[in-house]
């Protein structure tokens, strides 16, 4: 059948490289380039689009990536018959991811009898990018999202019910053998919207080396940690700590604040409505301050972006970092090291105690949404079985450094490695971000208060009662009698 292409539309969500990718590799599978399989030229698919010519060349290179087609220098773009041969009687998933490895772990792990078309879209504009497409009529089948997302798009009517596709599965397998943190925070009423990819946690990395050298060990409480700062600073450093601390960080500063808060048996949220543990934040607040006035951290540290922390620390500029276990790859990237030499390098820890907790961290992560408008539900959970299956489960963990989330798979990879046995072990016990709806704003609001605190522009109790305030009005929840 040779279907006509459709017109790519620049006032829609998604990029027009992404509409024009998915209408070639709809022409391609309905055969709309003939016996010879020769694409048009990029002028000729400029000017049929009304294109400029980088959207046009960025989805021929990425489907020339995918495999989907060959490129001839001076003789064209042609369809890539081993490919088109491996397609006869697939069907058809459209997925949206954001950058990292997760396209690769979706083409890797997809079963046979799927062709997964995938747009990769960074994470910072992931929210708003679905939001929108969501809003246009035109979601993916399934999308890959930060698990503190959940509850809200769930609210919002985004997210088909998995018991409603497979009720059984949902109840057997995800519900009763997956980390049971997550399964809690996805699950509305007695049915789960969707499914925890993978994990991580928050904490402490810090360079091994240096320590050992100015004979300081791994901090294990707050104090500890500044004394170590503080000695560091004696010693030349000019940033010992280095952390994520305002909006420019977006929900890596949120993340970091959150685990600090609960060294120090304090949340935002809990069973009496916000900030029940008042007077532990405040200390937390403080003990950000002391930090800054000691010149363990520095004031522009709220300027940081969210990756800025990890490559200060890398590149010998800092001795220690706020940041997720996840970020073992961008440290040995930036420090010029393979893996495993940067894990030698670098260790990673809960955060320190606070004087009223102990060390705590939070667990996050990326989860898979099927969407209401999904063409294929059936599809799209079919592929989420294939990816959290014991096997791919362990791949992805090994190959990643990603926490697994099924139970039984989390001890096999901590046994083959250390960083994994370290994240995991961290994992157990871990809290996570407020499951509610309006989470969003919230952080938000979190991310200005850090930012305030370490500027020193509001003390940490006025922080306390205004933040709690902005955070009831938000919620619609009750604040917390101290």
């Amino acid at each position: 059948m040779t279907v006509q292409p459709s017109m790519v539309d620049p006032s829609h969500p998604i990029p027009v490289y992404a509409q024009l990718k998915s209408h070639i590799m709809e022409m391609v599978l309905n055969g709309r380039y003939g016996v010879d399989g020769q694409l048009p030229t990029e002028s000729e698919l400029c000017q049929h689009f009304g294109l400029s010519r980088t959207p046009v060349h960025r989805a021929l290179a990425e489907l020339a990536s995918d495999g989907v087609v060959i490129r001839h220098r001076r003789r064209g773009t042609f369809v890539a018959p081993e490919w088109l041969e491996k397609q006869a009687g697939k069907r058809v998933l459209t997925v949206v991811v954001p950058k990292g490895p997760w396209s690769r772990l979706l083409q890797t792990e997809a079963p046979a009898d799927l062709t997964v078309s995938i747009t990769v879209v960074e994470l910072d504009s992931l929210h708003d990018y679905l939001a929108q497409a969501v809003a246009s009529g035109v979601a993916p089948d399934l999308a890959l999202v930060d698990s503190v997302w959940v509850p809200e798009f769930a609210a919002a009517g985004y997210f088909r019910a998995l018991d409603d596709l497979d009720a059984q599965w949902a109840r057997e397998e995800y519900r009763e053998r997956f980390a049971q943190a997550f399964v809690v925070a996805q699950t509305i009423g007695d049915s789960s919207v969707a499914v925890q990819l993978e994990a991580d946690v928050a904490g402490l990395w810090y360079d091994r080396n240096v320590l050992q050298k100015a004979g300081l060990r791994s901090p294990k409480t707050w104090a500890e940690l500044l004394d170590a700062c503080a000695t560091l600073s004696r010693g030349g450093m000019t940033a010992p700590l280095v952390l994520p601390a305002g909006p420019a960080s977006g929900e890596a500063a949120t993340y970091c604040l959150l685990a600090l808060l609960a060294s120090n048996g304090s949340a935002i949220l809990g069973p009496t409505g916000v900030l029940p543990d008042r007077a532990q934040l405040v200390e937390a607040l403080e003990y950000l301050q002391k930090l800054v006035a000691a010149d363990a951290i520095r004031p522009e540290s709220v300027e940081y972006t969210r990756d800025q922390p990890i490559k200060m620390l890398a590149t010998g500029q800092s001795v220690f970092a706020f940041g997720g276990s996840y970020e073992l790859p961008a440290l040995a990237a930036n420090a010029g090291l393979d893996q495993e030499r940067a894990w030698k390098r670098f260790g990673f820890l809960p955060t320190p105690a606070g004087p009223s907790g102990s060390p705590a961290t939070l667990a996050g992560g990326m989860a898979l949404g099927i969407f209401r408008q999904a063409k294929r539900p059936d599809l799209a959970l079919h592929l989420i079985q294939a990816l959290v299956s014991s096997e791919a489960q362990s791949r992805m963990a090994l190959s990643t450094g990603q926490i697994p989330t099924r139970t039984a798979v989390i001890s096999r990879v901590a046994a083959e490695d250390s960083l994994l046995a370290q994240s995991s072990a961290m994992l157990e016990g871990a809290v996570v971000r407020p499951a509610v709806p309006s989470y969003d704003r919230v952080s938000q609001q979190l991310q200005k208060m850090f930012a305030d605190i370490i500027l020193g522009r509001i003390s940490p109790a006025a922080a306390s009662e205004y933040t709690a305030e902005l955070i009831s009005a938000i919620t619609g929840l009750p604040v917390a009698q101290s």
